[in-house]
């Protein structure tokens, strides 16, 4: 398939498991490829493993201005972004709710949706301009309610998810899809090493997530606004 041929494909977090999941997905169909990470020598290097023209770049997300010349910058090289996929994010355990302290609540928001929204900022405006853009974000199935012991990551991306849907429901007039992947567990190293007792048969592999993806990134989800689709395999 080549369903992103001759389209520009801007993905953050793009040198975790995740996004190098995804990235490796879109240069498959064809895209060209934005990849942005927090460590550019991993970024630069996964540009260049992958088929096609590609550009791997360092951006502080938390900086609305880098990312706004960032985005800028790369449309010279790579074209005006038609997709954007917000990977970027963390998560931690923590205390009960009573006992976060406000630096917890902070660092759980800046990473998960700190990061999102100056992106949002720099590629949205190109989009209604043109009448076309894709846009997808990643919240998380555990926060479609609360769970004990992760009240400020369920908070964090509770507001991805409600920001996910006020932008879709602003956008879509424009020809924008914007929507959310819910995605459970995620089969990675790092959770098999945290989790040695579990069965990551059960989890969601990052290439079944970024099938998912790509779907909702592409024209045959241009009937779909604001979704929040669960990605659970069999968790």
């Amino acid at each position: 398939m080549t369903r992103f041929a001759n389209r520009t494909v801007a993905v953050t977090g793009a040198a975790g498991n995740l996004g190098r999941a995804v990235a490796a997905r879109f240069a498959r169909e064809g895209a060209r490829l934005l990849l942005i990470d927090v460590d550019a020598e991993r970024a630069a290097k996964l540009g260049s493993e992958l088929p096609g023209d590609h550009l791997g770049i360092a951006v502080d997300l938390l900086d609305a201005a880098a990312v706004q010349a960032a985005i800028a910058d790369a449309a010279g090289k790579l074209g005006a972004v038609d997709v954007a996929v917000a990977l970027a994010g963390g998560f931690d355990m923590g205390p009960a709710v009573h006992e976060t302290d406000a630096a917890v609540w902070e660092r759980m928001h800046r990473l998960n949706l700190g990061t999102l929204l100056p992106l949002l900022a720099a590629v949205t405006p190109a989009m209604i301009a043109r009448g076309s853009g894709k846009i997808v974000t990643v919240g998380a199935h555990a926060a479609l309610k609360g769970v004990a012991g992760m009240g400020a990551y369920c908070a964090s991306k509770a507001s991805v998810m409600r920001v996910t849907e006020s932008a879709a429901a602003e956008l879509r007039g424009h020809g924008i899809n914007v929507n959310c992947v819910l995605p459970t567990i995620l089969d990675t190293p790092q959770n098999r090493a945290a989790m040695p007792k579990a069965d990551p048969s059960h989890w969601v592999s990052p290439d079944a997530l970024a099938a998912v993806i790509a779907f909702l990134a592409s024209d045959d989800a241009r009937a779909v606004h604001g979704a929040l689709l669960p990605v659970t395999g069999l968790s």
